[in-house]
């Protein structure tokens, strides 16, 4: 089941079971199944706190991912600033919820098992989430 989790800001996901339904259709894609995901919304600050006290990094980021996937089931948390994502959208010059879906699926790739250290691990992940994208529009073109 996938929630969605007010943090320090309102969670502006649009055509949540729309959503749902393409994140589902997402893990089974890559041979799991849905579990339980908190999709969360948080500030830059807050989301800097985390990253700070979890990961040890003392950066700005657009997603933490904690991840609670038990075999080939996706579960756990996805902490978003949608501060970073309202700019990442505008720098990209795309709408808010394109990049808002690129974020969130992201970390959902993250609990598929998705990496984005090295330059080849981060251009298979790209690969992923334009893949992943471009489902969404096709199941949902109508």
């Amino acid at each position: 089941m996938v929630v969605f989790v007010d943090g320090d800001v309102s969670c502006r996901v649009e055509g949540r079971r729309r959503v749902k339904s393409w994140l589902k259709q997402v893990a089974n894609h890559h041979g799991s199944h849905l579990g339980d995901v908190s999709i969360v919304a948080c500030s830059d600050e807050e989301l800097l706190t985390y990253n700070r006290k979890y990961l040890d990094h003392d950066t700005y980021t657009d997603i933490i991912t904690f991840d609670h996937s038990e075999g080939t089931t996706l579960s756990g948390d996805l902490l978003i600033s949608f501060e970073r994502v309202l700019e990442n959208a505008e720098s990209q010059h795309v709408d808010f919820q394109e990049e808002l879906r690129r974020v969130i699926v992201h970390g959902l790739l993250h609990l598929a098992g998705f990496k984005d250290k090295t330059q080849s691990d981060a251009k298979a992940m790209r690969q992923a989430e334009n893949e992943a994208l471009s489902m969404f529009h096709v199941e949902h073109a109508r």
